[in-house]
C-alpha cells in the first residue's frame, strides 16, 4: 500500500487527488471514515491500480462535523458517505439523499394509530422517513419487500416503487444486518482479529481472512511459505466454486427448474463437504492465519485431485444441460443489464464488473500467495452486462477455480511442509490488505497501535461496493424479473452492513 496525506483544505485536496487519479485510469475502491485519536475525524479514500492500493487521507479538525460531499462529483461514493454519516457523524453537505444506511430509520416502532377512534388522531400523516418515496403519480405505490423474507434469504428491505409491473425505482435498506463488526475489531490482537474477519461475511470466510492476514503481513514484512501459499489458494478457490454454484442454484430456482436447483445444491454440498474434510470447517475457517496456515489438508493430494475431477465432471454435465434449456436462457438474457459505462465509472468488481466489461481481478492485477506462481487463467469478461453475462462469468470462473485448485494441490508434495507459517510480528502502522472473494475484491484498512493491537480496522466487501448498483439495473424489467436480478448479483447482505 502507498499512502498519501492531504492537508490544507483537506477534503478539497482529497477530492482533487481522487479526480486526478481516476482520470489517470485508476479505480475508486472505497471511502472510509473514522474518529481520529486527536479528537478530529478522518476520511480515507482507497484507489486501486496495478500492483498496489493507494490510501488518500484527509483529517478534519476537532469540532468540524460538516464537509463538502464527494458524491456529486463521484457518484460511487454515494453509499460510502451515507455509512460514514451513520457511523462517524460527519455530514456531507450537498449529498443527494442522506437517508440512514447502516442504522435504522427513527420511526419509533410504535403501533399505528386508529384514525377517528377515541383518543386517536383524526388522520394519519405518513412518516416519509420510515417509508421513503421517490416517485409520485397516479397509481404509483410502494411494495416493502423484506426485511424478513421466505426461505433462508438474508434480512434486507427492498422498497419497490411501481405503477403495477415495471420497477422504475428501487430503494435498499439493509440496516437489519448491522452488527457493529468494525467497532468489535478495536483493541483485539491480530490473532483474535483474523477469527472475527472470518465471520464478517460467512460465505467469503477465506477471502476475508486472507485480506486481513495480508494487511498484517504487510506491516510485519512476513513472507508466507510456499506450501502455505498453495493451501491458501486451494481453500480460496473451493470457496469460489461453492459460491458460484449457489448463484446457479438460485437462478434456476427463480426459473422454477426444480431438478436443476437440486443438482446445483447437491454440487455445492459436495464442495462444502470436501472443504470440511480438508480443514474441519465447511467454511474453511481456522486455516488462514497471519504468516501462513495452521495445517496441511487432511486428505492426501491424490484423493483431493480425484474428488476435484469427479466434482468438476458432474458440474460440467449439469451446466451443459442448463445452457441447453431455452426457457431458462430466455429469462436471464437481457434481464438486469448493468451499463458498462456505469460499471467502469463506479469501479464495479467481481463477476458483476466482469459481466459488464470490467476486467479487474486482484489475483491478476495485484497477485498474492500462490497466485504469483500459478498464474491464474485470463479474466473472463462479457460486455452484455445482463444476468446471463454475470452467469457466464461465473461458469468460466468455476472452470478456472478447479484448474487453480488442482495446480495448488499438485505443488504440495514438492513443497517443504515442515513449516506452514512464519512469525508475523507487526509494528505500529497502517496497511491495506486485499483478496479476490467470489463476489469480488475484499479490502481491509488496518491500523495497529504501539502494543500491536488493532486501533482501527475497516473491512470493505465487494458486496457493499457493488450492491449500490443494484437499483440501476431495472431497465425495462418487471416484478417477475426481480429474483433473477438479485440472484445474478450473488451478494451477501452481511457483507454490506457489518
Amino acid at each position: 500500500m502507498t499512502r498519501s496525506t492531504v492537508r490544507s483544505d483537506p477534503v478539497a485536496a482529497l477530492s482533487d487527488a481522487l479526480r486526478l487519479r481516476l482520470a489517470d485510469g485508476q479505480r475508486f475502491a472505497a471511502l472510509l471514515g473514522r474518529g481520529d485519536p486527536s479528537g478530529g475525524t478522518g476520511l480515507t479514500a482507497l484507489v486501486a491500480h496495478d500492483g498496489d492500493i493507494t490510501a488518500l487521507a484527509a483529517t478534519l479538525p476537532a469540532g468540524v462535523t460538516h464537509y463538502p460531499a464527494l458524491t456529486p462529483q463521484l457518484p460511487a461514493a454515494f453509499w460510502y458517505e451515507r455509512a460514514i454519516h451513520d457511523l462517524v457523524g460527519l455530514v456531507p453537505d450537498g449529498h443527494p439523499r442522506l437517508d440512514p444506511l447502516v442504522l435504522p430509520h427513527g420511526n419509533g416502532g410504535s403501533p399505528l394509530p386508529h384514525p377517528g377512534a377515541p383518543g386517536q388522531p383524526a388522520r394519519i400523516d405518513p412518516d416519509e422517513g420510515a417509508l421513503s418515496v421517490h416517485l409520485h403519480g397516479t397509481g404509483v405505490f410502494t411494495i416493502p419487500h423484506g426485511p424478513v423474507r421466505s426461505g433462508v434469504f438474508e434480512s434486507v428491505e427492498y422498497l419497490v416503487e411501481t405503477p403495477g409491473e415495471d420497477i422504475p425505482h428501487l430503494w435498499i435498506r439493509p440496516h437489519a444486518k448491522h452488527r457493529g463488526v468494525q467497532k468489535r475489531f478495536e483493541g483485539m490482537t491480530v490473532d483474535d482479529g483474523v477469527l472475527l474477519a472470518e465471520r464478517v461475511e460467512g460465505i467469503a470466510s477465506v477471502a476475508h481472512a486472507l485480506a486481513f492476514a495480508h494487511a498484517v503481513e504487510t506491516l510485519s514484512g512476513a513472507r508466507v511459505p510456499i506450501a502455505a501459499a498453495m493451501i491458501r489458494v486451494l481453500h480460496a478457490e473451493l470457496e469460489r466454486i461453492a459460491n458460484h454454484l449457489d448463484v446457479l442454484g438460485k437462478l434456476t430456482d427463480a426459473a422454477g427448474l426444480a431438478v436443476a436447483t437440486a443438482r446445483f445444491g447437491l454440487h455445492k454440498e459436495h464442495t462444502l463437504r470436501l472443504v470440511g474434510a480438508l480443514s474441519g470447517s465447511r467454511f474453511g475457517r481456522g486455516i488462514v492465519v497471519p504468516g501462513g496456515v495452521t495445517a496441511l489438508p487432511r486428505l492426501p493430494a491424490d484423493e483431493v485431485t480425484a474428488e476435484l475431477d469427479r466434482l468438476q465432471h458432474a458440474i460440467n454435465s449439469d451446466v451443459r444441460a442448463l445452457l441447453d434449456t431455452a426457457s431458462f436462457l430466455d429469462r436471464v438474457r437481457t434481464a438486469g443489464p448493468l451499463d458498462p459505462k456505469l460499471a467502469r465509472s463506479h469501479g464495479a468488481v467481481g463477476p458483476i464488473g466482469r459481466g459488464s466489461g470490467c476486467a479487474d481481478d486482484c489475483r491478476v492485477t495485484r497477485p498474492y500467495d500462490g497466485y504469483q506462481q500459478l498464474a491464474p487463467p485470463p479474466v473472463p469478461v462479457r460486455a452484455a452486462g445482463d444476468a446471463q453475462a454475470r452467469m457466464q462469468v461465473r461458469i468460466v470462473e468455476i472452470e478456472a477455480a478447479f484448474h487453480l485448485a488442482r495446480q495448488a494441490v499438485g505443488r504440495l508434495p514438492d513443497c517443504d511442509t515442515d513449516q506452514l507459517s512464519v512469525v508475523a510480528q507487526p509494528g505500529t502502522g497502517q496497511a491495506v490488505g486485499w483478496a479476490e472473494a467470489p463476489q469480488g475484491e475484499v479490502l481491509y484498512l488496518l491500523e495497529l497501535d504501539d502494543a500491536a493491537r488493532i486501533g482501527y480496522c475497516a473491512p470493505r466487501s465487494a458486496s457493499f461496493h457493488n450492491l449500490m448498483l443494484f437499483p440501476s439495473i431495472f431497465v425495462g424489467d418487471i416484478l417477475t424479473d426481480f429474483p433473477f436480478n438479485e440472484a445474478s448479483f450473488g451478494l451477501s447482505i452481511a457483507g454490506v452492513v457489518m
